[in-house]
C-alpha cells in the first residue's frame, strides 16, 4: 500500500482509498481527486487484500474502486464491505474501464453511490459522494 498527500484545500479532509492495480490508472484517480479535494490523504490498495490491509488501520472518507482486481471482483469487495459494520457507511464509488449489467446490480445491492467508466469520471462525483458521507455521519450523530 503506498500513500500519498495532495496539496491542502481548506476543510478537505480525510483520506481516500484507491482500490485499483494499474498503475497509470491510480494516478489519474489521483489527480482528478487533488483536483477536488486538495487536502485529502490518498491511500493506494493494489488488490481487494490490499485494500482490506488499508482499511484496518481506520475508516476512510472515500473509497475509488476498480471491478477487474488480480484478487477478486470489486463489486464483490463492495458486497463484503456493505455486510461490515464498519464500513457501510464509507461511500464507494465504482471506476471501471467496462462497467457490465452484472457489476451495476451487485454495486447497486452494497449501496455504491456511483459505477462510473475511467474515461467519464470527474470530481463531480467525488463531490456528491463526500457530500453524501457528510449527511450520514450527520444522520449517525
Amino acid at each position: 500500500m503506498q500513500q500519498q498527500t495532495t496539496s491542502p484545500k481548506p476543510g478537505r479532509d480525510g483520506t481516500c482509498l484507491i482500490v485499483e492495480d494499474s498503475e497509470f490508472d491510480r494516478e489519474k484517480l489521483r489527480r482528478v481527486l487533488a483536483r477536488a479535494y486538495g487536502g485529502m490523504r490518498v491511500e493506494f490498495a493494489p488488490s481487494i487484500e490490499a485494500a482490506r490491509r488499508a482499511l484496518e488501520s481506520g475508516d476512510k472518507a472515500l473509497i475509488l474502486l476498480d471491478n477487474n482486481l488480480p484478487d477478486g471482483l470489486g463489486a464483490n469487495f463492495a458486497l463484503e464491505l456493505a455486510c461490515d459494520d464498519r464500513h457501510a457507511e464509507t461511500p464507494v464509488i465504482m471506476v471501471s474501464d467496462w462497467p457490465s449489467p452484472f457489476m451495476w446490480e451487485k454495486a447497486a445491492s452494497a449501496g455504491v453511490l456511483y459505477v462510473v467508466n475511467k474515461s467519464d469520471f470527474d470530481a463531480r462525483y467525488i463531490e456528491a459522494a463526500l457530500r453524501e458521507f457528510k449527511g450520514r455521519k450527520r444522520r449517525l450523530m
